[in-house]
């Protein structure tokens, strides 16, 4: 059984006019092709949708049930073309962003809150993930773009694009009311040479993990390492109940958790990289109006 647009269109034509006379000079055309249209659809449907007499035509039970749904698909087809013009633009669509848990805290709000308001019909799907969990996601096309803490590995490098979002310098994290924390000067880590450090391991953030390391190479320090963890979240956990210090970007003072004191490094303590990796060949115009943001904000 086909049913075409036209036939529902001179369906609804006569439903509203209740007159073919009326509906063939609405549709601008005659009333015998009308007539033969209505039939048509009739014997397509089987079963009759008007009621006859020689002054009007009324609905059938079946007829009453068609008129709103024959609407609403007219309507829908009329929107197709928009629909399909937004798609092309990057103005609808799906956009599947992943983000290392730091971008929690600084870039990805705010990035979320702007493309929203350009863009509400574009649903977006995300997903918090460690860097190498996110580049296994866009190889496998499971992803459209990445927040995430670089270098990218070099087999990788002709697979992705890569853009800097944020540099950032790392602060302490450290439990609350040590007594070598008084006072709002910068920390020099020497006075905490015996505390536990809490830290990311190296397999899931080699660059994160070398820049914490260096910071207390280069206080003449050898770390004691207490805790491993992958999350931001659970890292500054572990500094509320004690366990050790942290190193970790500025941005993650916002997450305000009991019992943390955020103190800046003495020194030139390194910056901390995150960017936004996708594929080359993704030509997705969700993701690509996703990126016009971005390099508009550089």
């Amino acid at each position: 059984m086909n049913i075409e647009l036209r036939q529902l269109r001179y369906f609804v034509a006569v439903a509203e006019e209740s007159h073919f006379g009326r509906a063939a000079a609405r549709l601008h055309m005659t009333q015998p092709p009308l007539s033969q249209t209505i039939q048509s659809l009739e014997a397509a449907l089987g079963t009759p949708l008007f009621i006859r007499t020689k002054r009007s035509v009324s609905l059938t039970p079946a007829g009453t049930a068609l008129l709103p749904e024959a609407r609403r698909i007219l309507q829908q087809a009329g929107n197709l073309p928009d629909l399909a013009r937004r798609a092309a633009s990057g103005e609808s669509g799906l956009l599947a962003l992943s983000f290392v848990s730091t971008a929690d805290y600084s870039v990805l709000p705010p990035l979320l809150r702007e493309f929203r308001e350009r863009y509400p019909q574009v649903q977006i799907d995300l997903r918090e993930a460690t860097t190498d969990v996110q580049l296994e996601l866009l190889l496998q096309g499971r992803t459209d773009a990445g927040l995430l803490i670089p270098p990218l590995p070099d087999k990788s490098r002709t697979d992705f694009d890569y853009m800097t979002v944020l540099s950032e310098p790392l602060i302490l994290a450290a439990p609350r009311g040590m007594k070598a924390l008084q006072g709002n000067s910068p920390v020099d880590l020497r006075l905490l040479a015996d505390m536990p450090l809490i830290v990311f391991p190296r397999r899931i953030a080699p660059a994160f993990h070398d820049a914490i390391l260096a910071c207390f190479r280069d206080a003449g320090l050898t770390p004691r390492i207490g805790q491993e963890a992958i999350q931001m979240q659970t890292i500054v956990g572990l500094v509320s109940a004690g366990m050790g210090i942290a190193l970790v970007p500025q941005s993650v003072s916002n997450l305000k958790r009991p019992g943390v004191d955020y103190k800046p490094l003495a020194g030139k303590p390194p910056l901390v990289e995150t960017g936004l990796a996708w594929r080359r060949d993704n030509q997705s115009p969700v993701l690509h109006a996703f990126l016009e943001l971005l390099r508009k904000k550089k």
